[in-house]
This record gives C-alpha cells, sequence and structure tokens, in this order.
C-alpha cells in the first residue's frame, strides 16, 4: 500500500509549488535569474528573468517540465547560512536579484523589504539567510515548505504578465508566472469553473457588450464613462438610497469637488492618507481635488451654533472623489479614480450612537435584499496597538468606539469577525463583507465610528445642562461607492437584472415594415404604464432582433407581427425561456408592473 501523502497547510503547499515552478523555468531556459515567489490568493506567482522571452504558449511545456520533477519526489532542504556567505553563495550563482535583496538586508534592515519580498528573508533573524535545495534547484527563501515534491496538491499555471523588479518601473522588467495551486484535483478543478463562470460574468465585458460604461483612454484610466444604459442604472441605484434615507430623516447637502489644503491639514489627511493629487495652485494657495468628503461636512456643521434639541443632525451628499490608484491595481468600475459615493454623517450625542448605528444597519440589510445579495458578513474593523502613531486620538476614545460597535453588531444576530489594523486612521468601523452568486467576497458598506475629527475641527453643541459638549461623528455609505456597487452587481447577475432594475424592460420586435406602427404604439402605451420600453424598429430580421434584445438581457420580447397588430394580445417571450406564451394587453401590462414594485 503507498504511503499516505503527508498534509500541509495550504500556503505552505503554494509556496513551495512557486519553487517548483521557478525549478522547472531555470531548467528550461538555463540563466534564468530570480526574483521573488510569494503565494497570493488561491495559488502564487513568482517574477523572473529569462535569456528569451516567455509566453502564455510556454505554459503547458513549463507546467510538463514541472510535473516531471514533481515526481521524483524531491526533498524541500534547508539550509541556514550567515548574512556575508549568503551574499556570496548568490553572487557566485549569478542571482543578482538574491544579492541585491540580502545587501539590503545587511545595510538597511527590513525596512527596505517589501512584504513579497519577506517571504525569501526571515525578517525575525536578519543576520541569517536560509536557502532551499530541491534537487539541483537552490533558492533563497525562510519557508517553510512541503517535506517533498510529492507532497504538493493539484497545480496549473494560467497567465503571464511583466512586472517591475520590486515594483519600480526603473528597475528590470521580469516575466510573472501566475500559477494556482489546492490541495486536491476536485479542489482545483472546482475553482477553474468557477472562474470559468467569473469570466462570462465579468462586468468590463459585460459592461461593453450591454453598452453600460467604458473606460476611454485619451480621458484617462480609472475615469469610466456611462453611456444611457449605464447612467440609468447607476441612477436607478442611487435614486434607491436617497429614497430610503429620506424616509429616515437623512437631509441632503452639497459640497465642491476642489478645497484648499488647508482643510486637510486641519483633517489630518495631508500627513495620514497618501491618495490624494498632487495640488494645483489658485491663487497662490495649494487646491487639492477631494479624496473624502468628512472634512467638508466637519467644517459645514462649524458654521453655525448647534443645540443638544437639533441633534441627531443625519446629513447626506452622493458626490464623486479622486483618488490616486496605481495602475496596475485599476480594474473597471470595482477600483477606479474617480468614485461616487452615499456618503453621509450623522452629528449625534454619545446616548445616541447605539441607535443610530442601529438605524443604519437596518438600512443595509434592506439594501442588501433588495438588490440579491442574500449572503454578507460583518468586519469589526479595529486599530493596531502596536502602531499608536498611525492613529489619531487617545487609547481612551479608541476603546469607547470600539466597544460601541462591538455591542451594536452582537445585537443583530449578523454573523462579524474583528480584524486588527483594518480601522481608518481617525475611528474603527464595520465593513460589510458580501458574497455574490458564485462565492466571491467583496466589500460593500460601511459604518465609521469617530470621536477624532470631531476634535481637531473643534465642533460643539450646546447641552440641556448649558455646557459646550463635543459630538460624535458617525461616516456612514451603503454603496460604498456608485462604481464599485455596479461592477459587483453586474457581474451578480451576470447582467441579467431583474425587471425592476433593467434598463429595458420591455423590448417590442416589430416583425416587418407594417408592424413598426403598431409597435411605437406599444411603446407608448407601455411607457405611460410606467415600463421602459423600446421598439426596435431597425430594417433587419425578425430573428436578428430577436438575437440582440437576448444578447442585451431584456427581461421581456414583444414579438408584433399580425396577429398583434390590434394589441388587444400579446406574443410575449420571457429571458431564459424558449416558449413564448399569448397574453392579453391589460394582463401583461399587470404582470410586469407588479415585477416592477415587488423589489420595494
Amino acid at each position: 500500500m503507498p504511503a499516505q501523502k503527508q498534509q500541509f497547510p495550504i500556503d505552505t503547499v503554494r509556496h513551495s509549488t512557486a519553487h517548483l515552478l521557478a525549478a522547472a523555468v531555470s531548467d528550461l531556459y538555463p540563466g534564468t535569474k530570480l526574483g521573488v515567489g510569494p503565494v497570493i490568493e488561491n495559488g502564487f506567482f513568482y517574477d523572473l528573468q529569462t535569456p528569451q522571452p516567455i509566453t502564455v504558449n510556454d505554459l503547458p511545456k513549463i507546467e510538463k517540465r514541472m510535473r516531471k520533477i514533481a515526481e521524483r519526489s524531491e526533498a524541500y532542504a534547508r539550509e541556514n547560512m550567515p548574512l556575508d556567505q549568503a551574499i556570496s553563495f548568490f553572487k557566485d550563482m549569478g542571482q543578482n536579484f538574491k544579492v541585491e535583496l540580502l545587501t539590503d538586508l545587511k545595510e538597511k534592515g527590513t525596512t527596505k523589504i517589501n512584504a513579497e519580498e519577506q517571504q525569501d528573508v526571515d525578517a525575525a533573524r536578519p543576520d541569517v539567510a536560509s536557502v532551499y535545495r530541491t534537487g539541483k534547484f537552490v533558492d533563497l527563501c525562510r519557508g517553510p515548505h512541503v517535506a517533498t515534491t510529492r507532497d504538493l496538491g493539484a497545480f496549473k499555471l494560467t497567465k503571464v504578465s511583466g512586472a517591475y523588479w520590486r515594483g519600480n518601473d526603473k528597475n528590470p522588467q521580469l516575466t510573472r508566472i501566475y500559477g494556482l495551486a489546492f490541495a486536491t484535483q476536485e479542489e482545483l478543478d472546482a475553482h477553474l469553473k468557477m472562474m470559468e463562470e467569473a469570466e462570462k460574468r465579468d462586468h468590463r465585458k459585460l459592461g461593453k457588450e450591454l453598452e453600460l460604461f467604458t473606460v476611454i483612454n485619451e480621458i484617462g484610466l480609472g475615469l469610466p464613462l456611462f453611456y444611457p444604459k449605464g447612467a440609468l442604472l447607476r441612477r436607478l441605484v442611487e435614486n434607491y438610497i436617497i429614497s430610503e434615507q429620506e424616509k429616515r430623516g437623512y437631509v441632503p447637502i452639497w459640497i465642491p469637488h476642489i478645497t484648499k489644503g488647508e482643510l486637510y491639514k486641519i483633517s489630518g489627511h495631508l500627513d495620514k492618507y497618501d491618495a490624494m493629487y498632487s495640488p494645483m495652485k489658485v491663487d497662490e494657495d495649494d487646491y487639492y481635488l477631494k479624496p473624502m468628503n468628512c472634512p467638508h461636512f466637519m467644517m459645514l456643521y462649524r458654521q453655525t451654533p448647534h443645540s443638544y434639541r437639533e441633534l441627531p443632525m443625519r446629513w447626506t451628499c452622493t458626490t464623486t472623489n479622486y483618488r490616486y490608484e496605481k495602475h496596475g491595481e485599476l480594474s473597471g468600475l470595482t477600483r477606479v479614480r474617480s468614485l461616487t459615493q452615499d456618503d453621509c454623517h450623522v452629528f449625534c450625542m454619545p446616548d445616541q450612537i447605539e441607535k443610530e448605528i442601529s438605524v443604519m444597519l437596518e438600512m443595509i440589510g434592506k439594501t442588501y435584499k433588495v438588490f440579491g445579495f442574500k449572503e454578507f458578513w460583518v468586519r469589526i474593523s479595529l486599530r493596531d496597538p502596536a502602531n499608536p502613531k498611525n492613529y489619531l486620538g487617545s487609547d481612551e476614545v479608541w476603546n469607547m468606539a470600539e466597544g460601541a460597535l462591538r455591542k451594536v453588531v452582537k445585537k443583530t444576530g449578523w454573523n462579524h469577525k474583528e480584524a486588527t489594523g483594518e480601522a481608518a486612521f481617525y475611528g474603527p468601523k464595520l465593513d460589510f463583507m458580501m458574497r455574490d452568486a458564485i462565492g466571491r467576497e467583496w466589500q460593500l458598506s460601511t459604518v465609521q465610528l469617530d470621536f477624532n475629527l470631531p476634535e481637531r475641527f473643534g465642533l460643539e453643541y450646546a447641552g440641556e445642562d448649558g455646557e459646550k459638549h463635543r459630538p460624535v461623528v458617525i461616516h456612514r455609505a451603503i454603496l460604498g461607492s456608485t462604481e464599485r456597487f455596479l461592477g459587483i452587481m453586474i457581474e451578480h447577475y451576470a447582467g441579467a437584472f431583474p425587471t425592476w432594475l433593467a434598463p429595458v424592460q420591455v423590448q417590442i420586435v416589430p416583425v416587418g415594415k407594417a408592424h413598426i406602427r403598431p409597435g411605437k404604439k406599444l411603446e407608448k402605451l407601455l411607457t405611460d404604464a410606467g415600463m421602459r420600453a423600446h421598439c426596435d424598429d431597425a430594417n433587419e430580421s425578425v430573428g436578428y432582433k430577436i438575437r440582440k434584445a437576448e444578447k442585451a438581457k431584456v427581461p421581456y420580447m414583444l414579438v408584433v407581427g399580425d396577429k398583434e397588430k390590434s394589441l388587444k394580445k400579446l406574443t410575449v417571450r420571457r429571458r431564459g425561456e424558449e416558449k413564448q406564451k399569448s397574453m392579453a394587453l391589460s394582463a401583461f401590462v399587470k404582470k410586469v408592473q407588479k415585477e416592477i414594485a415587488g423589489y420595494k
């Protein structure tokens, strides 16, 4: 009976598979220089400088060599070396990138070693380097690794891209090879199936096919533009939030998109926030595109005196912010440089905190239900006590704020977890993590409790005792950002939106020229009944028009031919159903109106 494979943590398996990849490439392309090969979500990558270019067409050959090496049951053998010896060792091997890492470690310490590179060197033992040998392959690595190559699980190489050494465009560009790794073939197959489904749902692809949005190079990456259907979709989403807010006593304000740098000095963002664009000179002052709205709310509150009788004061503004995101991190609508927030700030007294956050959580829960997001959990994002310099405010204030959030979340009964180091610099927060239709996790809503910005801005209200008191501010965004919410929603529904959300709810398909006039009449009747209907009067075949409507994922199609010219009876085709139904106009109108109203 063959020996049972030893079980190792999945990250250990993935990192060991990254070494196997580097060993295979070094085998196939002698003279390869090794960069770094860290673990990432669901797999790994390795950055390599090869003597000849590697493309995606080379991946099957590399994968075949990886399997051949794995079959040998090569041991992952560790050897510790003094730092100077390790530098000489890798210099003799011609591995200049490893030499650079070790030299930086020796001369500058771990401050110059980033998270990816720290998988190569041990920050806890900066005077020692560990080397792993796998057969004839040698790599710098802190470990740990599996025992032998036979302890690896199922793996697959997926793509190739370029990456600058250490993320600096002044350094050499390396080839980055990505791979997946799982404990079993069944897990890998399940993930590949999910990736295939994710590709079909990719909001960037669907955004183009459904004419929702685009990104134009001449305008700028991360700055999406919305076609009429996409603009309507975002208006529907934003209007829903606005309507729900107004029912709960939130009132709108409006703020500008640029501001003096002085405002961000007061708030602390100039010192603590690194995603701001460079300033522009206006009348000898530095002005900034606003990356967030909080300071504007604070300053507006400060302009007039307030009494405890006015609190809680619930102010809201749907407005666009501008943040510098690195080129490589931009992605369709989910990571942009212009993001629109359904931003809200509640100014309240300490004894009102729990009630106000409860109102927010009730609204968040309802919103997720309406948009079909059934699975979510709450991350209680706390400060990192080991790095107090990264945060504003005293321990007493932070303990009070974190305790308040814990208390209100526990009352909901929702699944929640605490995450140290995920707080904003001015206060702890609740981050809502949603699982979409194929199991991917996204962050959406956020609720942040803030005792610090009111202090920095000197906010006050007159208490019942006649004395001045400091209000607490609760920051809240339900969508998070409109753009990101839309990107997630497009993928969640694969572009097949429920009837109430569909930009076009009913597509009318005239069979021929003689049927365009009754088709247009039907369009008006449905529009007057509160539907978004469109008559396709293009000079095309009826089959082509139907395929167009199917591709556009319109919920309903109405074919108008000789039988339907009177409009008394309609031929109805429902999205996703082959069979057509005959239905009276009045019955169809009632059916669709009920679907549209049903989300409420």
